[in-house]
């Protein structure tokens, strides 16, 4: 994979996925951030069913820590683990309200000194709350960057560096939603749709399906 390689595939996938943003619903990052927190081992349209009734009733630090665990948890019992999550959110909300002005802080180590956020969830809002050039990797992005060879690495933080090492620098900042789209919905894990992807004869995968 070279340099030139990987600037086509970028290009390719701008024109296949010409508004790359993320699926999941919100209209603030403080929402943005409690959607990802819940996003963690859970899908995007299960989180937004939660949220989409949790928004309007809750949608500030204070106004969710008012709920309560109790009260929130009503709201995102349906998402995997969300006794966790629902307490991390609450200790969330507080950390806001004490220490940030009730503000979401556009900051990796504020962030991720929030219970509930870890280095992909911060660089999750980084990215799409606040245009950093960042790279959450998640299942898809892994799994493409590895199967393409775009930027293979043997863990996340690996294939995150290589990424920021390799991706053109035009395309850091839409390269994230770029890769997980291709991936949720091309590039998928059991059986890719090779037949149907716009970068086939770029990728190196050498397990193509038709």
């Amino acid at each position: 994979m070279n340099k030139q390689k990987r600037l086509e595939i970028f290009e390719r996938l701008s024109a296949a996925i010409p508004d790359p943003e993320t699926e999941l619903n919100y209209s603030s990052t403080f929402e943005l951030l409690i959607a990802v927190i819940l996003s963690a081992q859970a899908t995007d349209k299960g989180v937004n069913i939660a949220t989409d009734k949790l928004f309007p009733v809750a949608n500030t630090p204070e106004a969710i820590y008012a709920l309560g665990e109790d009260g929130l948890k009503t709201y995102i019992k349906t998402i995997g683990l969300f006794n966790t999550k629902g307490a991390n959110i609450i200790k969330t909300c507080k950390m806001l309200i004490d220490l940030h002005n009730s503000e979401v802080p556009e900051d990796r180590a504020a962030l991720e000194a929030l219970p509930g956020v870890g280095r992909k969830t911060a660089n999750v809002v980084l990215n799409t709350a606040f245009g950093h050039p960042t790279m959450a990797v998640d299942t898809h992005i892994f799994r493409v960057s590895n199967r393409t060879k775009l930027a293979p690495g043997k863990n996340v933080l690996e294939v995150e560096k290589n990424l920021l090492k390799f991706i053109p620098k035009q395309y850091l900042i839409p390269a994230h939603h770029l890769l997980i789209l291709h991936g949720r919905y091309t590039c998928m894990a059991r059986k890719p749709r090779c037949g149907a992807c716009c970068i086939y004869d770029l990728c190196e995968f050498k397990d193509k399906t038709e």
